[in-house]
C-alpha cells in the first residue's frame, strides 16, 4: 500500500486551535507531516463567540502547520462540539415494493436519508445520522442487510442534532481564513477514532473528552455508538475555581493547575507549598498543594458525577466492560483516573492517540490534548478512501434530489451568499 492523500484536521477548541496535517503511510499508520497550535481567543464552551479573533487564531495555526509540513493547505476537516449538541434515538422503517428483490445499498441509503427529514425545533438541525442495527421482516440485530430478501427494512438510528447558527459560524470562520471545509465532524467521535480500539468499542466503553470549555461523552457498545452528550464544564472552570479560591490572577491559576494540580487532595502533604509572585511589588503568595488539590477535587468530582449520570441515563451502565477512557487536555491532570474509578466504580485509563501514529512522530502529538485533531485526520482519510472506492465503481443512477444534509445545506447557504 502506497502513502495516501494528505488530510488536514482543524480542531477549534475553547483553549486552543490546532491544525494537524497527516497522511496514511504504507504500514497503515498516520504520519504527521506538520502541525500548528495557537491560543483560542474567540471560542467559549466550544462555540464561536468572536468571529474575527477565531479567524486570526485559525490563520496562525494553519500557517504554522503549512511551514512544518511544507505544503499549502486549502481544505480542512473541522470538528464541531459545544453545549448545543444533543442526541436522540429514533427508529425508522421502509416498506419495499418487491420482497423478492435483494436489499441494495440504495435501499439502505434511502432509509438513512429519510432520517434527515425529521422535524426539529426552530434553529436546530440534524448534524449526523448514525445507523446502529437493522431489522429485516422482524429479524433483529442485523449489522449489514445488503443482499438479504425482505419486505420491511427497519433500523435504529443515533441522531445527532445541533444549532444551525453555531455550525454556520464555524463554517464562516474557516471560509474567512481562506479555507474550504471538506467535512464537519462531531468532535467526540473524532476523539474516539483516535484513542479507542475496536475491541473496546465491541466490549462497551465510555469515551470522555475533557476539553477547556466542555466535556464530551460518547458511549459505544457492540461496536455501535449508543449515546452522546456534552457537559458544559471543562478545564477552564477548574482554573476559575483556583483563581477565586486562591485569589490570584488567571494566568497563575492555569500554571498552578498544569504544574502542580492534582485531583486527589489526600495525595498531597500539608507542608508542600508553592509561592506565587506578588503583583506590582506586593509580597509573594504562598499556597499549599493540599489546598490547591482540594479546590480541583471539588470541581472534578462534580464533572465526574455529571459523566456518571449520563452513563446511567444511557441505559448501558452494566454493559460497559472496557470501562471509561479519558482523553483531551483535562485528562492530563494528576490522579484523575483514581478519582474517576472511585466515584464511578468503573475501570479507567487515559486515552493517548499514539496507537495510530507512525514512529518518529513528534512526542508532543502523542498527548491526549491532540486526540480530537488526530481523530479528524483519521476520519478524513477514511472518508476520502471511501469516496475513492465509490468513484472506481460503475456510475450509479442519478439520485433524486431530496432534502440536503446538514453539511450540504450550510455549504449551499455560503455558496449562494457568495454569489449575491
Amino acid at each position: 500500500m502506497a502513502t495516501s492523500e494528505i488530510i488536514v484536521g482543524l480542531d477549534i477548541g475553547t483553549t486552543k486551535i490546532a491544525a494537524i496535517v497527516g497522511r496514511r503511510n504504507e504500514n497503515n499508520k498516520i504520519e504527521i507531516l506538520g502541525f500548528g497550535k495557537t491560543e483560542s481567543i474567540g471560542v467559549k464552551r466550544g462555540v464561536v463567540s468572536n468571529i474575527e479573533d477565531t479567524v486570526q487564531s485559525i490563520k496562525v495555526a494553519i500557517k504554522e502547520a503549512e511551514a512544518g509540513s511544507d505544503s499549502d493547505i486549502a481544505t480542512v476537516n473541522v470538528g464541531i462540539a459545544g453545549q448545543h449538541i444533543k442526541s436522540i434515538q429514533y427508529r425508522g422503517s421502509v416498506i419495499r415494493p418487491n420482497a423478492e428483490l435483494e436489499i441494495t445499498q440504495a435501499d439502505i441509503d434511502g432509509l438513512n436519508e429519510n432520517m434527515y427529514k425529521l422535524a426539529m425545533n426552530p434553529g436546530e438541525d440534524i448534524i449526523d445520522v448514525i445507523p446502529q442495527e437493522y431489522t429485516v421482516d422482524g429479524e433483529t440485530g442485523i449489522k449489514q442487510p445488503k443482499g438479504m430478501l425482505g419486505h420491511t427494512l427497519e433500523a435504529n438510528f443515533h441522531i445527532i442534532t445541533g444549532q444551525t447558527m453555531a455550525a454556520k459560524n464555524i463554517f464562516k470562520c474557516v471560509k474567512k481564513a481562506n479555507l474550504e471545509v471538506d467535512s464537519l465532524l462531531l468532535e467526540p467521535l473524532a476523539s474516539a477514532e483516535a484513542v479507542l480500539s475496536e475491541e473496546e468499542k465491541e466490549a462497551g466503553v465510555v469515551l470522555v473528552d475533557i476539553g477547556g470549555g466542555t466535556t464530551d461523552i460518547a458511549i459505544f457498545q457492540d461496536g455501535i455508538i449508543r449515546h452522546t452528550a456534552v457537559i458544559p464544564f471543562g478545564g477552564d472552570i477548574i482554573t476559575e475555581d483556583i483563581k477565586e479560591g486562591c485569589t490570584i490572577i488567571k494566568k497563575h491559576a492555569e500554571d498552578l493547575k498544569v504544574k502542580f494540580g492534582s485531583a486527589l487532595a489526600s495525595e498531597n502533604r500539608d507542608e508542600e507549598i508553592v509561592a506565587i509572585p506578588g503583583l506590582r511589588g506586593r509580597p509573594p503568595k504562598e499556597i499549599t498543594l493540599k489546598n490547591l488539590a482540594s479546590i480541583i477535587q471539588a470541581r472534578m468530582e462534580e464533572i465526574i458525577e455529571h459523566i456518571y449520570f449520563e452513563i446511567k441515563n444511557s441505559g448501558y451502565e452494566k454493559k460497559l466492560i472496557a470501562g471509561i477512557v479519558l482523553t483531551g487536555g483535562g485528562a492530563q491532570l494528576k490522579h484523575i483516573t483514581q478519582l474517576t474509578e472511585f466515584i464511578t466504580g468503573m475501570d479507567t485509563r487515559i486515552g493517548y492517540p499514539n496507537e495510530h501514529l507512525a514512529p518518529g512522530v513528534p512526542e508532543e502529538m502523542a498527548s491526549p490534548m491532540y486526540a480530537t485533531g488526530i481523530g479528524l485526520v483519521i476520519i478524513g482519510l477514511q472518508r476520502f478512501e471511501k469516496e475513492q472506492l465509490k468513484s472506481e465503481k460503475p456510475a450509479a443512477k442519478p439520485k433524486k434530489q431530496g432534502r440536503l444534509s446538514f453539511f450540504e445545506g450550510i455549504k449551499k447557504f455560503f455558496e449562494e451568499d457568495g454569489e449575491n
